[in-house]
């Protein structure tokens, strides 16, 4: 029986209210709690306040360019096909087959529709169910009105988000700001293959998210030369405007074109588009809970989160590169170049990521304070708390989903 058993519940009045001081001023402010990135009842409540009305990134459009194009993808449980129809209509539904709950696809391809493989029900490319077969004596059974269920979708800057709330205000509004840092890159055509298999890591995502946006551990964690060229000392906080779907990390460079290889300089093309002021720095872009980028003058690392369980998540990592870059007969020779540090860098994080989770749930992990090179983590806070609080004010005295056992 764990301390848990003999205290009062989580989720009060009381949790809430004190998690307004995760969203002060970082001379001020506490960490959020760490219940919040272990505790099973909390998950459950996370994926109503958070997961099932945000826009949730699941890939790139150049993932599903042809009519039949298709891919698959899941989050906080539920199972999801994003496909491009006969009509070339961009459309994400649920895999879920309207019949036994059966998954009517999986991986990637192309398609003429999606066959259950149980019961040999049909869907459109659209969803609708085109054929049932041995239904003609189920009595009342309508096969036009069944379909799977369609999400919201919305492409911005060539990547593909969904939105389980069918009411859900747009996406691209509520990141102006992030647009027009980004613009220089021209993320809409820039190029890149398709991610590996996801990795699944045993931690919490929030752990996941806020690592990829903290300065303040990069000079310090990755000290040596794939990393002193970016020091955290030049990091800068941008504050997003009211309402933003998103925030911003610039950190800036001892030099010009900076990238992640041991000559510490851009290996592969500069995106075009890029200024002075560009190049002298690298982006950090989030767009939470799911996308995550980390933006260098000749390659864009991009993170797709998605959230399974209170201490697991799975993640696609991309990349992205400036339009004609893959063409080089050196490309992958640069390439290993740039992944070779990325990925020793990658290393440490994943390494400490995992100690953080084991630390999150001790008895003696705390609220901790922060240092001004985690502006980052506040403006994370500021984006979280007010949908928790919201969340809370509208689910409190309801009947929260059951944690599984």
């Amino acid at each position: 029986m764990t301390a848990r058993a003999f205290a009062e519940p989580l989720l009060s009045d009381a949790f809430f209210e004190g998690l307004s001081s995760s969203t002060r001023a970082f001379d001020t402010a506490e960490t959020l709690p760490p219940a919040c990135y272990v505790d099973r009842d909390f998950y459950e409540f996370e994926k109503e306040a958070v997961f099932n009305h945000e826009w949730l990134c699941v890939g790139r459009e150049a993932w599903v360019m042809e009519p039949g194009d298709y891919f698959t993808s899941h989050i906080v449980g539920e199972p999801i096909i994003v496909a491009r129809t006969r009509k070339n209509e961009l459309v994400a539904m649920s895999s879920v087959c309207q019949h036994r709950a059966m998954l009517v696809a999986e991986g990637r391809g192309n398609t003429r529709g999606f066959l259950c493989p149980y019961h040999h029900w049909t869907y459109g490319l659209d969803g609708a169910l085109v054929n049932a077969p041995a239904m003609e004596r189920t009595c009342d059974f309508d096969k036009a009105s069944i379909h799977l269920p369609r999400f919201k979708v919305e492409v911005w800057l060539g990547f593909i988000f969904i939105n389980f709330d069918l009411e859900a205000a747009p996406l691209a509004p509520r990141l102006a700001d992030i647009e027009e840092a980004l613009a220089p890159y021209d993320l809409a055509n820039a190029e890149g293959p398709v991610p590996d298999a996801p990795g699944k890591f045993p931690w919490n995502w929030k752990v996941m998210f806020e690592n990829n946006n903290d300065g303040y551990h990069a000079s310090r964690l990755h000290q040596g030369p794939l990393h002193d060229f970016v020091p955290s000392a030049q990091s800068v906080f941008p504050e997003p405007p009211e309402g933003s779907a998103g925030y911003l990390r610039f950190n800036g460079t001892l030099h010009p074109d900076a990238s992640f290889n041991v000559t510490q300089k851009a290996l592969l093309p500069v995106f075009p588009g890029l200024g002075e002021v560009e190049r002298g720095r690298m982006t950090f872009a989030n767009i939470p809970p799911t996308l995550s980028l980390v933006v260098t003058s000749d390659m864009v690392i991009y993170l797709i989160l998605r959230a399974d369980g209170p201490e697991t998540h799975e993640m696609d990592t991309g990349l992205l590169f400036a339009p004609g870059a893959m063409q080089d007969p050196a490309f992958e020779h640069k390439l290993g170049m740039n992944m070779a540090a990325a990925n020793a860098i990658i290393a440490q994080d994943l390494h400490v990521d995992g100690l953080v989770q084991v630390g999150l749930r001790s008895r003696y992990a705390i609220r901790g304070r922060y240092s001004w090179q985690e502006g980052a983590q506040i403006a994370f806070n500021r984006w979280l708390t007010p949908r928790y609080q919201e969340a809370w004010g509208r689910m409190k005295g309801q009947s929260l989903p059951a944690a599984a056992e």
